[in-house]
């Protein structure tokens, strides 16, 4: 289904041609005098210069040829040049009606899909979630559910930090605290336990303990016990195991609470194997060379307007780095998975290290020529003082907190409005809250830093996630309110407008297909939220100005019935992409 803009743009740049003018004049765009017209045309500024012809005789020339086209309510040529043009009510009418008899609401599916891989976790086993992981969990999550509606295969990959030095310092203050236990014991050949000899809780607390030692304590042996996890060490491989297996249960429960999920569950364990044939590969195609003991390639490039470094490959003492794990990443993706795209969701401050990632592996022909690798930069989750997010005490908040007190303040603002009864006060704080937490979020660019509000996120007035969550049960208890007549939603169809804000709400729907592309390939969430506030908007005005369920006219009522199911649709649709949803009461 064509975007209604297309549409309009044809018309008029049809006009243009019939007129003796060029086709690359006729582009239409929204309105930016919403009080005088819906759409406008500036074409004919442009082409004044080229046909040496004042602009506003070329703008009463396409006006005359778009008089009395259906399309139109009204086609006005205003000096200097401008056209206004005002939507017929019947063909804005008609394009919901056919928007609504689409499955998709006339979001078309790529023609093309591709396979992408979204790695937006990058999560530390062995530490609990903190608000310093929201940002990449939410963002990628939307990313991921936006290029699954458009049609691509997308694979969600939380790429764990689960092979540094981090292991070692564990397994380095577990053999401190209990020595004797059998993974220590070399000579040992049997089966290990099935159970973990520790729970998160108490690996949660050894993880800190044992990096404070290893920054007092230069005898302190978790390199050696790093290395030689790395090396194999049967113990150590099964304590590693052990490790994961109670890290990534939890992690996977504090997931499931921001309603985030990975179709991978892999980390830097998984592209060890790929890192020496990969290093030696590079230097025998002569790519990788050594400097001052350390392998490197050079990714630095004329156009480059400041110096890029070096991309190191490994150490001097043969170590590798993150740059070497990412590298071997993007091997065993593209052996295993063929991707056309890898997205990688990352604090802005990274992008140095992506540059020289995206570099090597293009330069290392690691990737096919047309493999895309995208880095989506994010900014810092602040708080009101305009520092990184902290707790009263001035500790790095972990996310369960923080999802537990915006639960908490969900609940008592439900409470207070006695809207939900008690036993699913509760559950709808959860989703609330979650809307609450996610559009506070994406509502932003992501690039840029923002202040988390706790008070403004949680509102149930202003641009909100509980506003919008408020808007869509506003409409579902209408809708309800109806099929308890005994009538049917899905009967009658959608009528030209009868006034002003019902035709602003119909204008807002049809902007549905035109936002999500655009949405999608910009990697852009705060695109769908800014369009869902402005439909929300549209709805509330309607409402406050229409008498819906008291209409005595049954055609008409049954019309606004059906652009309410069509504006409830489409919202349920847009949070999902943004990744929650609305309850059925609030």
């Amino acid at each position: 289904m064509k975007k209604l803009l297309d549409n309009i743009t044809a018309e008029v740049t049809k006009a243009f041609v019939e007129a003796g003018y060029e086709e690359k004049f006729g582009k239409v765009t929204l309105s930016n005098r919403p009080d005088l017209c819906e759409f406008q045309c500036n074409g004919a500024m442009a082409a004044a210069k080229q046909y040496k012809k004042a602009p506003f005789m070329i703008a009463d020339d396409v006006a005359a040829r778009l008089q009395g086209q259906e399309m139109f309510a009204s086609v006005e040529s205003v000096k200097p040049g401008f056209l206004n043009l005002k939507l017929s009510e019947e063909y804005l009418a008609e394009y919901l009606r056919e928007m609504q008899a689409d499955e998709r609401y006339g979001c078309e599916k790529t023609a093309e899909p591709k396979t992408i891989i979204v790695d937006y976790g990058g999560a530390n086993v062995a530490k609990p979630l903190h608000v310093g992981h929201l940002r990449s969990a939410v963002i990628g999550e939307s990313v991921k559910r936006m290029s699954r509606y458009i049609g691509h295969n997308v694979i969600g990959d939380v790429h764990l930090g689960d092979w540094g030095l981090q292991m070692g310092l564990i397994i380095t203050e577990l053999h401190e605290r209990k020595p004797e236990l059998v993974y220590f014991d070399e000579a040992y050949e049997g089966e290990y336990p099935e159970e973990a000899p520790f729970t998160i809780s108490e690996l949660e607390e050894i993880y800190p303990t044992a990096s404070g030692k290893s920054k007092e304590d230069a005898a302190y042996k978790a390199m050696q016990a790093t290395f030689e996890l790395q090396k194999g060490r049967r113990g150590y491989i099964a304590l590693w195991k052990h490790i994961l297996s109670v890290s990534i249960a939890d992690l996977k429960k504090n997931y499931d609470s921001l309603n985030v999920s990975f179709d991978l569950w892999k980390g830097e364990s998984d592209a060890d194997p790929y890192i020496a044939p990969m290093a030696e590969q590079m230097k025998k195609d002569g790519f990788a060379y050594m400097s001052e003991g350390a392998l490197v390639v050079d990714v630095s490039e004329e156009r480059d307007a400041k110096e890029i470094p070096p991309c190191m490959i490994l150490k001097s003492d043969g170590a590798s780095l993150y740059t070497t794990t990412d590298l071997a990443t993007i091997v065993w993706r593209m052996k295993d998975y063929h991707p056309d795209q890898m997205v990688y969701l990352a604090d802005k401050r990274q992008e140095l290290h992506f540059v020289q990632v995206f570099r090597c592996a293009k330069k290392a022909k690691m990737v096919e020529e047309k493999t895309a690798l995208s880095f989506v930069g994010f900014g810092t989750m602040n708080g009101k003082d305009g520092k990184p997010f902290k707790t009263r005490e001035g500790g790095v908040m972990r996310l369960e907190r923080l999802i537990a007190e915006i639960n908490d303040e969900m609940y008592k603002k439900i409470v207070e409005n006695r809207s939900v009864k008690d036993e699913n006060a509760q559950k709808t704080a959860e989703m609330v809250g979650l809307a609450a937490i996610k559009y506070g979020d994406l509502s932003n660019q992501a690039s840029k830093d923002y202040i988390f509000d706790v008070e403004r996120f949680t509102s149930f007035e202003g641009n909100t996630g509980p506003y919008i969550l408020y808007t869509i049960v506003r409409i579902k208890s209408i809708l309800e309110k109806y099929m308890q007549e005994g009538k049917n939603p899905n009967e009658g169809t959608i009528l030209e407008a009868v006034n002003d804000s019902e035709k602003n709400l119909m204008l807002e729907l049809s902007k549905f297909n035109s936002v999500i592309a655009p949405a999608f390939e910009e990697k852009a969430p705060h695109k769908i939220c800014s369009y869902i506030y402005d439909l929300a908007n549209a709805f509330n005005s309607f409402y406050h100005e229409t008498k819906i369920l008291s209409e005595s006219n049954e055609e008409q009522k049954k019309s606004w019935i059906r652009l309410l199911v069509l504006c409830r649709d489409v919202l349920e649709t847009c949070i999902d992409l943004l990744g929650f949803e609305a309850p059925e009461r609030m």
